[in-house]
């Protein structure tokens, strides 16, 4: 679960590699400076998902045995690829690492992020790359704040270079406060900022708390955006930290509820869904948005989002699963893996045809394994 229940609380496409390489995540062992795969040489065999009989044409789903991809991380929270060649880079929330994955299963230290304050959900959160730039999401001593990093070096040896504050000030507490950012099919910024403590903010549109926000790259305010000089794409949002969207532009954001009900909402530019007024569905009459999908928030808590062919892939913590969506149909799912790896942080599109999703045993909420918080990877089948 991703915050106290009392209070409660880009898609980029890899280029598959050869199946040389991607065996090699699985297997090869940790560089001296970070953690890695099984040094053993061969990986485990944690669980195996099988797509459900009835899965519908189109459709994409797991399909076979888990491996690690890497272990040993420590409350990892967001992953991005780095090009088409495999690798990728890991945030780490807690220690504000960020961290360089190697196709050979290799981890490296990229940099420490600069005055990141820890506590509660706060931290180093989401990653996003742009044109060469990396993009973070993280917690200061005056709110959250999103900055550009220029990467020094190359493949084997990135590093922090000078950073650029693209916004900065947005709501933060020990709790909610959002940390997605992607970028859409449009090229522009997407980030989610929790309401942070403030419910009633989420409905206040002069208010940054309880949205989704969309920038260009540099942090302004595009000219199309649904409110005049607001960087507010939507709002009515308690805690969003899934977003993604599919092939024909529709965006798809995963939000956690209070105490009753998880979201799975379509976003629509200058929409309200809700929070607080209503939780879960049953707002339409009101003006608000509904849900496409709700989940009580016993069996979701639905963090990292993916979109994969026609199927949406939601990472959850509380649900200890990830779970699959139609694009076409998005009012149904099935779940996959259930309580196999413990809370699953975030999902994206691994090489080679494979999903690969981050564990989140470490965060304070979990009950840690043998080589946790690690990334795990299971294959992908497409229904015909």
């Amino acid at each position: 679960m991703d915050t106290t229940r009392s209070t409660r609380r880009s898609r980029r496409t890899w280029s598959a590699v050869g199946l040389a390489a991607a065996a090699a995540l699985a297997v090869t062992a940790c560089s001296d400076d970070g953690p890695g795969a099984d040094p053993s040489g061969s990986a485990e065999q944690r669980s195996t998902a099988s797509p459900p009989a009835d899965l519908a044409a189109g459709q994409v789903a797991p399909d076979g045995a888990t491996t690690d991809v890497v272990t040993g991380l420590e409350a990892p929270w967001s992953v991005v690829p780095i090009g088409d060649d495999g690798d990728a880079f890991v945030s780490e929330r807690d220690s504000a690492r960020v961290l360089e994955l190697r196709t050979d299963g290799s981890v490296r230290e990229v940099g420490v992020v600069d005055g990141v304050r820890h506590g509660g959900e706060g931290g180093l959160l989401g990653l996003a790359l742009h044109d060469d730039d990396l993009f973070v999401y993280s917690t200061a001593d005056d709110g959250n704040r999103i900055e550009r990093y220029d990467l020094t070096g190359e493949t084997g040896s990135y590093g922090l270079g000078e950073s650029t504050t693209v916004i900065d000030g947005l709501p933060a507490n020990t709790f909610h406060d959002g940390g997605r950012i992607a970028f859409g099919p449009d090229g522009m910024l997407y980030a989610s900022v929790g309401d942070a403590g403030e419910r009633s903010e989420a409905q206040d549109r002069d208010s940054l708390a309880g949205k989704i926000l969309r920038l260009t790259p540099d942090g302004d305010v595009p000219d199309d955006n649904p409110f005049d000089g607001s960087p507010v794409w939507s709002l009515g949002h308690r805690n969003v930290q899934g977003l993604g969207w599919a092939a024909d532009g529709t965006m798809f954001a995963a939000e956690f509820g209070e105490d009753r009900w998880d979201e799975l909402n379509v976003v629509e530019p200058g929409e309200d869904y809700g929070w607080p007024e209503v939780e879960g569905t049953g707002g339409e009459d009101r003006g608000f948005v509904d849900p496409v999908q709700q989940w009580t928030t016993d069996e979701a808590s639905p963090s990292g989002l993916t979109v994969i062919g026609d199927t949406v892939f939601v990472a959850n913590l509380k649900g200890e699963s990830v779970r699959g969506v139609p694009v076409s149909d998005p009012s149904t799912s099935t779940v996959y893996l259930a309580g196999d790896l413990g809370r699953i942080r975030a999902v994206l599109p691994g090489p080679d045809d494979t999903l690969w999703f981050v564990t989140n045993n470490t965060d304070g909420r979990g009950d840690p394994r043998d080589g946790d918080d690690r990334i795990v990877s299971v294959p992908l089948t497409t229904s015909h």
